[in-house]
């Protein structure tokens, strides 16, 4: 059982004991007559071959509450389009495959590109972004709900939850961002772990109180990819799109709304999916360039917060990111060896080592280009810029869907 204990700035939901799933999916049933909610499931196609998603459609064909999913589809050939369809069709909500690279999705881009506004790089933060104008396009839905295609230990109380407090009228909250353990014979979440909290904090206490280091240090997994919003953020929310993209969404809520309107929900005893290569070498690669990416995000986010970044800060930086983090995984090996768990105190120091080479890349990254790629565009901007462009999009998804 977890505990209750609340701290930061955002509400803490946590799973107190035995969950009444036939509770809360009954009560989703009835707010959701008039507060609809549309699930988007950014995918790669290969991730059709494996047994996560096909595990998470068995599991979505219960979940009645939810009006439409949204599947936002990776590269693609028009064959393996088709058979996206085909994988999908089992799904009793109304079901639509967004085909990123399809010619009609393609032109779409082209046009939004034609009026100067930024569109990304291939990835998940554009496919979501796409998703976001189709279900926005539909008038009709009160939020949206997004989740990964890779989680092995999917559930239906996991959605369930997620979707909760933004869907019950009771609650209301704008923005609402899943946590979990991730633990199997040792301990997951190198990123969380090691990067995120340790540099914040160590950020916390070269710069002093700033609200929005606080903001990110409240959230128990800043870096996990489940959430739901209010379609109104969806609209005026812009995206990252690189690794820094949960990082980059959480600066725009921040930016965006109140944070009485967020919070964070438990949403799984354990949560097991994909994990990806550490990369000490290559900067390009794996977790290496993760952390590149999320540390950009962080540090041009406070930037624009008034933050005056120089050569000197960066060096302090580094060197009390690496005595935070060392302290921090002394707290984790012993962690584990009071619950059993298997603990590589080299692997671990590896990727602080690591990390801490991130650190400077982005750093050196930031002080020769502080504004970087422009984020991609948000919706009320681009609908600003070509009025028609959201009926444009149903169109299109229409037609690639008949």
């Amino acid at each position: 059982m977890a505990d209750f204990y609340q701290t930061g700035a955002v509400a803490t939901l946590h799973r107190l004991g035995r969950i009444n799933l036939e509770k809360i999916e009954a009560e989703l049933t009835w707010y959701t007559q008039e507060r609809p909610i549309a699930l988007v499931l950014p995918s790669l196609y290969s991730e059709l071959e494996g047994d996560a998603l096909k595990g998470i459609v068995r599991e979505l064909r219960e979940a009645k509450y939810i009006k439409e999913i949204v599947v936002t589809l990776g590269p693609a050939s028009e064959e393996e389009f088709k058979h996206a369809r085909e994988f999908f069709s089992v799904l009793p909500q109304k079901t639509r495959i967004i085909w990123n690279t399809g010619p009609r999705i393609s032109e779409i881009y082209k046009t939004i590109e034609s009026a100067e506004l930024p569109t990304g790089e291939h990835g998940k933060g554009k496919s979501a972004w796409m998703a976001y104008g189709y279900v926005l396009s539909q008038r009709y839905f009160h939020a949206i709900a997004l989740h990964d295609c890779d989680i092995l230990t999917y559930s239906k109380d996991m959605l369930a939850r997620l979707c909760y407090p933004v869907v019950n009228p009771n609650l209301d909250y704008e923005f609402c961002k899943g946590f979990y353990s991730r633990v199997t014979d040792r301990m997951h979440g190198r990123m969380t772990r090691l990067l995120v909290t340790p540099l914040i904090r160590s950020l916390q206490r070269i710069l002093g109180y700033h609200p929005l280091l606080v903001f990110f240090d409240s959230f128990r997994y800043p870096l996990a990819g489940e959430f739901s919003m209010g379609s109104d953020l969806a609209r005026v929310n812009k995206i990252p799109g690189d690794w820094g993209l949960e990082v980059g969404m959480l600066a725009e809520v921040y930016r965006n709304t109140s944070t009485r309107r967020v919070c964070q929900v438990d949403i799984a005893e354990n949560y097991e999916h994909k994990h990806q290569e550490l990369s000490p070498d290559d900067a390009t690669k794996g977790l290496h360039k993760m952390c590149v990416d999320i540390c950009k995000s962080i540090f041009r986010t406070l930037s624009s917060e008034g933050i005056v970044f120089s050569d000197g800060l960066f060096k302090t930086l580094v060197a009390t990111y690496v005595r935070t983090a060392q302290d921090m995984l002394k707290r984790y090996e012993d962690d584990a060896a009071i619950n059993g768990l298997f603990f590589d105190r080299h692997e671990e120091s590896l990727a602080v080592e690591t990390f801490t080479k991130g650190i400077k890349k982005a750093s050196e990254i930031i002080m020769d280009d502080p504004l970087g790629v422009p984020l991609i565009a948000s919706w009320d901007r681009v609908t600003s810029a070509i009025p028609d462009i959201l009926i444009r999009i149903k169109e299109a998804v229409e037609e690639d869907n008949k």
